[in-house]
């Protein structure tokens, strides 16, 4: 039996999403503010209720539809009232879709979900939904208070509240909705169901004994142990000491092995017993000389309790060895406050990982405490872990995601019918590197429009791009298996980036930045992530591009060449063609020729959400005098940054490499001799002219490339408008919207 999917709908930006989960982990990745952590959050109010829903939970958007209802009811003419029916309601309130796959044999523990006698093993579906408890109820008390407003008011039009009816919800939320579960048609799995009238309710929770949610939230309290912030209850020996209550105390329902342990304590009592009534004797006779304890009060007596739990509790029980050898003492040992961060979190995480799984599995004592009824294990552990990246480094990230989820399965041998299910939100690239892309989940974001009145999120499920390592080599295509492998040598932040931009070498990758810190400040507000990938390659990250739907800027070179595809110098009228893959393959310009290339208007090279930038005509003067400039077409980014920054070049006197032979080249009597040695001098090692440039040049006197600069104000513009937070709705369209919902 598994968690199959969710469907979360209303809540906050995920006005209507789907999230497949994994059979073990699933990682919900994604740029910030994207709907990791609402989906997050969606889970753990639904299905843990550690969290409460608020108002500022339900999508924005739909409080003009809420706020409606209510405000028809402050209407004389009962007639005019709206929203009278929770039907009307649901298709705004929050809510949670579950589906569990589950076998047939295991019909005993689904049998209140199964929708029809004739169940052959279908997904089973329950929506949760947040809504009100009594709507007549909910109208009165609204308006009773609303109208006590509007009379104490009268013409002042102060702001008192409630103003609306989210501002009554805003403090009267938990008094007036709760979590109602219906059940699903399992044929309408594939569509977001509209509940009826003859839609079951369940009166209880759908999902006891069927699974159990554990959650490792974000915020878990560590400090610096200087700190006055710091929360002892987040503390390992707070955690150790929990585990122990549960599952190890030998004085609750003792057993044999438990004696010895009992006696020690029982005779350490009795030798402290005898120490504190010789410490404290001078001290109780003082009191005595007071008239205390007279003839008929009790005498003080001290007596210890010596609890092996207690022992847990303080800072010092839990302790860090600084040296290998043993000495017999803690001369070399601190308290845990002392010992990193990084891994004390990772310590803590993992050890609370461990009381998740065997309080589930009903290890130790915990297990001969429950009852007959709760004794069953739920066959479905599900473990939402936000944010494990807090407070771990880049190597500490990468231990927990290839330890956390063997932790969950290693007690023994956990039954093959029991499922773990881990649900991770993170920023982290390196914890998405290490959990593999087949697990990955990507939250798109989707800025507000006149048809989306809110900006949203979609979610797309990266399990159908890239290969899974148990597929063979024949179901996954050669370009999958290329992208994951290429991502698997780089860096994953490309998923959490606002923006992308693809470069030909290393000598583009190492510019690029200086290009956008001195001359495009604008796109430094933003997570661009910049990938190197030669230009016979890039076409290949076309479709993970498209699915992302990221602004993209791919910046590559033409690669002229004559007709038997020989390099060759670019020249106008020379009958040349171009080489670069890129250009041919993803934005279909097989069939221009160069010179056709090089005359392209920039709305041509945009394609969705790609657009590319390449080399064509620079005006330059090639001496400072002359009366006009003369087209020179670069043949690569290396000699662009020359031609572009002409005057600076001829001042690098004490240059090396590639750098001193576009420098002499700049020497040259004419422009076409400068062109023709610049273009031989390409033949050197391309990034170490970029970092002689670095070391040579101040970067903010780096010019940049016409083409390059051209893409970057493009990728400014498409990142702007993505920017775009906010929320309308244009009054004649919610009209219009409330008229046909209520003509339903």
């Amino acid at each position: 039996m598994k968690i199959s999917f969710v469907d979360i709908q209303n809540f906050r930006k995920l006005k209507r999403c789907r999230v497949d989960f994994s059979e073990e982990q699933t990682l919900l990745v994604g740029a910030n503010n994207s709907g990791k952590t609402s989906a997050t959050d969606a889970l753990i109010c639904f299905l843990d209720k550690g969290k409460k829903i608020t108002s500022t939970d339900f999508t924005l958007c739909n409080w003009i539809f809420l706020n409606r209802f209510a405000q028809s009811w402050m209407n004389e003419d009962t007639s005019a009232f709206i929203g009278l029916d929770l039907l009307n309601w649901q298709p705004y309130c929050p809510s949670l879709d579950v589906w569990i796959e589950a076998d047939v044999s295991e019909v005993q523990r689904v049998s209140h979900l199964i929708p029809t006698l004739k169940w052959n093993g279908e997904p089973l579906g329950v929506r949760l939904v947040y809504q009100p408890k009594n709507l007549d109820n909910l109208r009165e008390n609204y308006v009773r208070e609303r109208e006590a407003v509007v009379k104490v008011n009268g013409e002042k039009q102060l702001s008192l509240w409630p103003r609306d009816f989210k501002d009554y919800l805003k403090e009267k939320l938990h008094v007036e909705f709760e979590i109602k579960a219906f059940l699903l048609d399992p044929a309408k799995r594939d569509i977001t169901q509209t509940l009826t009238n003859d839609a079951i309710c369940f009166d209880s929770d759908p999902f006891k004994g069927i699974f159990r949610v554990d959650t490792i939230e974000a915020q878990r309290g560590f400090s610096d142990p200087h700190s006055d912030l710091g929360k002892p209850a987040s503390s390992l020996s707070s955690q150790l000491n929990e585990y122990y209550k549960r599952h190890l105390n030998p004085s609750d329902m003792p057993e044999a092995e438990d004696l010895d342990a009992l006696e020690a304590v029982e005779k350490a009592q009795i030798e402290f017993d005898s120490r504190l009534d010789k410490a404290f004797e001078k001290t109780l006779g003082e009191i005595k000389e007071l008239g205390y304890p007279g003839f008929t009060d009790p005498d003080i007596k001290l007596s210890s309790r010596l609890n092996p739990i207690d022992t847990l509790e303080h800072d010092a029980a839990v302790i860090f060895d600084v040296r290998k050898q043993n000495f017999g003492d803690n001369t070399f040992s601190l308290p845990e406050q002392y010992n990193g961060l990084g891994y004390k979190n990772l310590i803590h995480i993992i050890f609370q990982l461990i009381t998740f799984r065997d309080r589930w599995l009903k290890v130790g004592k915990i297990g001969k405490k429950r009852s007959e009824e709760d004794a069953a294990i739920e066959p479905i552990h599900l473990v939402l872990v936000e944010e494990p990246e807090a407070h771990l480094h880049a190597q500490v990230q990468q231990v927990f995601v290839r330890k956390a989820y063997k932790v969950l399965r290693e007690y023994g041998a956990v039954e093959d019918n029991l499922t773990t299910q881990m649900v991770i939100s993170t920023h982290s690239s390196y914890v998405a590197y290490e959990a593999g892309f087949e697990s990955l989940r990507y939250f798109k974001r989707k800025p507000a429009s006149r048809e989306q009145p809110t900006p949203q999120a979609e979610v797309v499920n990266l399990a159908t791009v890239f290969p899974s390592e148990k597929k063979s080599e024949t179901d996954v295509s050669s370009t999958n298996k290329f992208v994951s492998r290429y991502l698997k040598t780089t860096h994953c932040d490309l998923f959490f980036a606002n923006g992308v931009i693809l470069v030909e070498g290393a000598a583009e990758r190492m510019l690029l930045p200086h290009f956008i810190s001195n001359h495009h400040k604008d796109l430094r507000r933003s997570y661009i992530s910049i990938l190197e990938i030669g230009g016979a390659h890039a076409q290949r990250l076309r479709p993970l591009i498209e699915l992302l739907g990221l602004p993209t800027l791919v910046i590559t070179d033409t690669d002229a060449c004559d007709s038997l595809r020989n390099k060759a110098r670019p020249k106008r009228g020379a009958s040349l063609e171009f080489g670069s893959e890129t250009l041919k393959t993803w934005f279909d310009f097989s069939k221009l020729t160069l010179d056709d290339l090089l005359d392209l208007p920039p709305e041509r090279k945009v394609q969705g959400n790609v657009r590319v930038s390449f080399q064509y005509g620079i005006q330059t003067k090639f001496t400072p005098n002359a009366r006009t400039t003369k087209e020179v077409i670069p043949y690569t980014f290396e000699d662009a940054v020359a031609l572009t920054n002409f005057e600076l070049f001829k001042t690098l006197r004490n240059s090396t490499g590639m750098v001193k032979k576009m420098h002499l080249a700049t020497k040259m009597t004419t422009l076409n001799a400068c062109c023709n040695a610049m273009y031989k001098a390409l033949d050197g090692e391309k990034a170490k002219m970029a970092l002689d440039l670095l070391f040579d040049v101040e970067p903010n006197e780096l010019l940049v490339p016409e083409y390059i600069s051209e893409g970057l104000v493009w990728l400014e513009s498409e990142l702007e408008t993505m920017s775009l937070d906010y929320t309308w709705v244009p009054e004649n369209q919610a009209s219009k919207i409330m008229e046909e919902m209520i003509g339903e």
